[in-house]
């Protein structure tokens, strides 16, 4: 996961990223798998749906990748007592091109979005595919978390937050399906599909919605910040106006569908 900072609070994602997890299960629902291949999970975090990958591979292999060492950590430790040395780990930046054309399927969830050069990310996916490989992914599509953010925005131009919104830099690539499918097509992909869904994400409680918020949706904004008391003071707030809503404390998410496949 490429993110405003390399690390994570892997811990707290292992504990709350219930909807990454539930997103995931419904994409992993979609992939044909014999059993026998080689899956690099592209952004794996701390390996909870890794672990449903890798338990329909008996015969194959998975390469877990992150940027974040910390996810890593967490993912290694979660899969090792059961990979039997079928999964290997590596750090990297999904626009390194850092493996070799091995993978028969490329499978990500909730990262693309972290990537902002589409583009050049389609045409680095291709190249670790082997011919025939398949691409399926699902990430944050066109006008995701748009409401959030514009909330976000906004309360950090108000004091005493403002003084450091000039630092701000967007963090993401919220694409279209017929955007993707141009950048997909342009790459060298076939057989396309794409689409955006919407996603609404409704929190059980305060407590529920500030955790999430602080270590997932709201991370790029509290990083901008230099010590704990403006950060909890920010969140707080944050909490405040999302627990006036009519419905309270839903994170308005939006994701965007892949499905390519790299020429024979």
């Amino acid at each position: 996961m490429s993110t405003t900072g390399r690390e994570w609070d892997a811990e707290t994602y292992q504990r709350v990223s219930e909807p990454q997890l539930a997103w995931g299960r419904t994409v992993l629902a979609r992939l044909d798998l014999a059993g026998h291949e080689t899956v690099l999970d592209a952004g794996c975090g701390t390996g909870r749906l890794t672990a449903e990958l890798f338990d329909r591979l008996p015969g194959g292999r998975v390469i877990a990748m992150d940027l974040s060492g910390n996810m890593l950590s967490v993912a290694r430790r979660e899969l090792s007592p059961r990979s039997h040395g079928r999964v290997d780990y590596v750090q990297a930046h999904l626009l390194d091109r850092c493996i070799a054309p091995v993978a028969d399927v490329i499978f990500s969830t909730a990262t693309f979005h972290w990537v902002l050069d589409h583009p050049r990310l389609f045409r680095e996916l291709r190249a670790m595919l082997v011919p025939g490989g398949r691409l399926m992914a699902q990430c944050g599509g066109v006008g995701n978390l748009a409401r959030t953010h514009a909330r976000a925005s906004a309360l950090l131009r108000t004091a005493p937050f403002s003084r450091f919104a000039d630092a701000w830099k967007n963090p993401w690539e919220f694409a279209n399906a017929e955007t993707t499918r141009k950048r997909l097509r342009d790459a060298g992909f076939v057989d396309i599909a794409t689409s955006v869904e919407e996603a609404p994400t409704p929190l059980d409680n305060r407590e529920a919605f500030a955790e999430f918020g602080a270590a997932v949706v709201l991370r790029p904004y509290l990083a901008l910040f230099p010590d704990a008391a403006i950060r909890g003071a920010y969140m707080e707030e944050m909490t405040r106006q999302f627990a006036t809503d009519e419905t309270p404390f839903v994170f308005d998410y939006r994701r965007l569908n892949i499905s390519a496949r790299n020429p024979r």
